[in-house]
């Protein structure tokens, strides 16, 4: 079956990360540069196109008329270890990969299409850890971005300080799941960390903090299994009309 969107690419040379990345820009099928468009900026980019089939839930909801008009932009990465090193909070290369999320991918992308250039028609998406540097990256550069989709997301108290400290949270809007079966998860290296309750722990500050904020959670455990299933209920919540 094939796409009523389209897909383009672009490429960046990131100096803050030292190497060329692949945006991967899928479109709607109404798509016009004469027409305004929300932006969705996705962590894990390959991963959610093959496995969340982003680009066929992207096609439904706009051809059923659920969501305003938007453009999602997939930024993948090379390996489990190079996407635990852009995403972690522990890494010392995040930082330098939120800073290319503002200042290198915004700028391009601003130029490229006819979007809105506001923090409430920019959302950056991710799982488990695309969830935790989408937040993070919210949480450090609220004027440019003004809301979140985090399925699953790594949290822990330096997370749970960033929400405490933010100035800004309370005019974000976001949508937060978290498995029922995610007690014990295996992360990047083999250890096995407990994803439920530190969610909970966040959905209690979060709730107390963000007036727009959606906390559901689902059947399933840590897998794409249950993040596809969601994918078009995030999507319509955080941009339906």
């Amino acid at each position: 079956m094939g796409r009523d969107g389209s897909m383009i690419e672009r490429e960046i040379e990131s100096e803050y990360m030292n190497e060329t990345f692949t945006l991967s820009i899928y479109r709607p099928e109404n798509y016009s540069p004469l027409y305004k468009y929300h932006l969705c900026i996705v962590q894990d980019g390959d991963d959610y196109y093959q496995l969340g089939r982003l680009a066929r839930v992207s096609d439904n909801l706009h051809a059923e008329g659920k969501i305003e008009n938007t453009i999602f932009c997939g930024i993948h990465y090379q390996d489990r270890d190079d996407r635990w090193h852009k995403y972690h909070p522990d890494s010392d290369m995040q930082e330098n990969y939120m800073k290319f999320l503002r200042f290198e991918v915004v700028p391009v992308l601003d130029k490229e299409l006819p979007s809105y250039h506001v923090k409430s028609c920019r959302v950056l998406m991710g799982d488990s850890l695309g969830g935790t540097v989408s937040l993070m990256t919210a949480l450090k550069y609220p004027n440019t971005f003004g809301k979140v989709i985090m399925q699953s997301p790594y949290t822990d108290e330096r997370i749970e300080q960033l929400v405490k400290d933010s100035d800004e949270i309370d005019t974000m809007s976001i949508y937060h799941t978290i498995g029922l079966d995610e007690e014990e998860v295996e992360t990047t290296y083999g250890d096995i960390e407990d994803f439920l309750n530190p969610n909970r722990k966040l959905n209690q500050l979060l709730e107390g903090c963000v007036s727009d904020y959606l906390y559901k959670e689902l059947k399933g455990n840590h897998t794409w299994k249950q993040w596809q299933k969601d994918l078009p209920n995030a999507i319509e919540y955080i941009f339906g009309k």
